[in-house]
């Protein structure tokens, strides 16, 4: 009886043992092991909903239920199929890949801090700045043809630098910070002793983070994801941002965004990223975001933008289009 109890508990634990998760590798040097190519798709809101307020996480059936009824569509165009106005939109629902899942965590949004999951209100004279500029942008349209009225992106096209950064080609919004976006939510990170580099598939963008304690540059060198430095705390691999491109405007921050972002391997397959927003002159305080990255299955490919941003051709031509239909006599 006693050998017979013996077996059945060891094998209880045994079985325990295989189900668990399989312990984070570590480098050469000691440190976690944080290279590998991994995947922060999700539908978990970036804030909470206004249904969620005063919950932070989901029960396992709460979970169950909102992955069955919330799987995002993005661009349901059933009713325009055919016409002139489909044509001229992005992507339909085939290519869009948020993810269908929530993260493990079951957070009710990716922002945590402030506990209401939203992100705090931006300052007054940074909303009358935002306000200034797109007065600025309107007025410059403000004339016949222009504004692209049949794309996505309505505005002056007078030169490529009027058009935004994603279509440019130049930066997305889910590189730093390194939130989940429409699709292309892989990340390939490559790890030495002395360098951590992060491939962000959306727009090829890399990070180049050095562990070496070097300082950032003079405030006057600015990039669209900012200058990064890295630097082991314990387990954690903590990044520290700065001088942004005033352009980048992360959720309204300005060029004074300071983001500091914490990695933590949790498992083999499975890395927490939150990361901090500090911006002193743009939001009311500071606030903090967690996503899940998992293991991706695949490979990375590069996300060549355009085509090489040969798209902006057919972009500036059709302003010009536009401008010369609206000159066109009967028109004016």
């Amino acid at each position: 009886m006693t050998f017979r109890l013996f077996s059945l508990t060891t094998m209880a634990a045994l079985a325990a043992l295989a189900q668990s998760p399989k312990p984070a590798p570590r480098a050469a040097d000691g440190h976690p092991d944080l290279s590998g190519i991994w995947t922060n798709a999700t539908i978990t809101p970036f804030e909470r909903p206004r249904e969620l307020a005063g919950k932070e996480f989901f029960t396992p059936q709460e979970a169950l239920d909102w992955e069955k009824g919330h799987v995002r569509n993005f661009d349901k165009r059933d009713d325009i199929k055919g016409t002139t106005a489909d044509v001229t939109l992005a992507y339909n629902d085939f290519w869009w890949d948020p993810g269908t899942r929530l993260f493990q965590s079951r957070r009710t949004s990716i922002v945590i801090d402030p506990p209401d999951g939203h992100v705090p209100a931006l300052l007054p004279a940074r909303q009358k700045q935002l306000q200034e500029e797109a007065a600025a942008r309107r007025k410059r349209c403000d004339r016949p043809g222009c504004g692209l009225e049949n794309s996505g992106q309505p505005g002056p096209a007078d030169g490529p630098e009027d058009r935004p950064l994603m279509e440019r080609c130049l930066s997305f919004s889910n590189a730093a910070p390194m939130v989940s976006s429409a699709y292309n939510n892989d990340y390939e990170i490559v790890q030495t002793p002395g360098f951590v580099g992060i491939d962000v598939e959306m727009v090829h963008q890399m990070r180049r983070i050095p562990l070496d304690g070097s300082p950032h540059p003079a405030s006057d060198v600015r990039f669209w994801v900012g200058d990064s430095r890295g630097r082991w705390e314990g387990d954690t691999l903590v990044v520290d941002t700065t001088n942004f491109r005033g352009e980048t405007q992360f959720r309204g921050a300005d060029e004074n965004l300071h983001l500091t972002e914490k990695l933590t391997r949790l498992d083999a397959d499975t890395l927490r990223y939150r990361f901090t927003v500090d911006d002193p002159t743009a939001f009311t305080h500071p606030w903090t975001g967690e996503v899940t990255f998992v293991k991706a299955k695949g490979l990375l490919y590069e996300y060549a933008c355009h085509e090489g941003n040969e798209g902006m051709t057919g972009i500036l031509a059709g302003a010009r289009a536009d401008e010369k239909k609206a000159a066109a006599p009967g028109n004016r």
